[in-house]
């Protein structure tokens, strides 16, 4: 499978560039994916480096990278403690995180990413998890149903989205996008109707796959594990992660609780590397339009 046609990497040299400080360091690539970063870093280590990639989807294995240097880890990222451990790695000189979702994922209309295509309602990063998108939707409360699209899609008619979903369940389940599309469409106006429709597919996903937890549970292990000197490189796509990371930099913890000395100084184990966040180019954004809300921040631990 070619890399280029399962995911393009966003911002590619920054994030290398941003990462590797230590040709004979350890480092962590936490969302594998289709590989364009970890080769990118590979090829930068000599011999006493090494890289551990880590994917939960079992589709990122047909990417894996055949070098001495790399080894694959079928995971859930929030597990990154857990595996260093098991491997014996007590510190880290860097961690790649890229939390776009694969375009592999959002062009497979069988995986129920996109509402592009009509297919199941699933949205598994993990196929062996229990938890679908159509049981979200089928099984959930109404208020529950409305918190997940008000927190995560960020959606004002969330309660409205809700009720419609709650009201259109009782007749069938809901099992397919284009049943979904059925019940939500009427909801928005046809000039923001993508844009709204996206943000109710991110609220499903993010529910389904419990990214707001397992990012706040990597982030926690990886300022961990940094050594002094270590770089967390992190790339965003939405509000709702760049700020876990913006606090994270900021702080020290992903709700941004400002934790001070006797002194009054914030006790923050993270230096940001750049004062402003970095963006796509025009010139990449017209090349890979997915990487126009991507967001870089890069921070060294102190």
């Amino acid at each position: 499978m070619e890399e280029a046609v399962y995911h393009v990497p966003v911002l590619l040299k920054e994030c290398v560039d941003g990462l590797v400080v230590n040709p004979a360091g350890v480092y962590a690539d936490v969302t594998f994916g289709g590989g364009g970063h970890s080769r990118a870093i590979v090829s930068r280590l000599d011999t006493a480096g090494h890289l551990y990639s880590f994917d939960q989807d079992e589709d990122a294995e047909a990417n894996i990278v055949a070098d001495g240097r790399f080894t694959f880890v079928r995971s859930n990222f929030r597990y990154l403690k857990n595996w260093m451990r098991y491997y014996g790695v007590g510190e880290l000189d860097g961690l790649l995180a890229d939390l776009g979702v694969s375009s592999h994922h959002f062009d497979d209309a069988e995986r129920g990413f996109s509402f592009r295509f009509d297919g199941r309602l699933d949205m598994r990063m993990n196929q062996r998890a229990q938890l679908t998108a159509a049981d979200v939707l089928n099984d959930y409360a109404e208020e529950r149903l409305a918190d997940i699209f008000y927190l995560y899609g960020e959606l004002k008619n969330a309660r409205k989205l809700a009720s419609w979903v709650v009201k259109a369940r009782m007749h069938r389940r809901i099992e397919t996008t284009e049943e979904f599309m059925e019940v939500v469409k009427p909801l928005f106006e046809r000039d923001r109707e993508k844009k709204e429709l996206a943000k109710v597919f991110q609220a499903l996903r993010i529910e389904v796959n419990q990214e707001m937890d397992a990012l706040k549970e990597m982030l926690t292990a990886a300022v961990e594990l940094l050594r002094p000197g270590g770089r967390l490189v992190v790339l965003t796509y939405h509000s709702l992660e760049d700020r876990m990371v913006k606090n994270l930099v900021k702080t020290g913890n992903v709700e941004g609780k400002r934790i001070q000395d006797f002194y009054g100084n914030v006790d923050c184990p993270l230096r940001a590397v750049h004062n402003k966040v970095i963006v796509p180019g025009e010139e990449e954004q017209r090349a890979n339009p997915r990487s126009r809300s991507a967001k870089l921040r890069i921070a060294e631990k102190k």
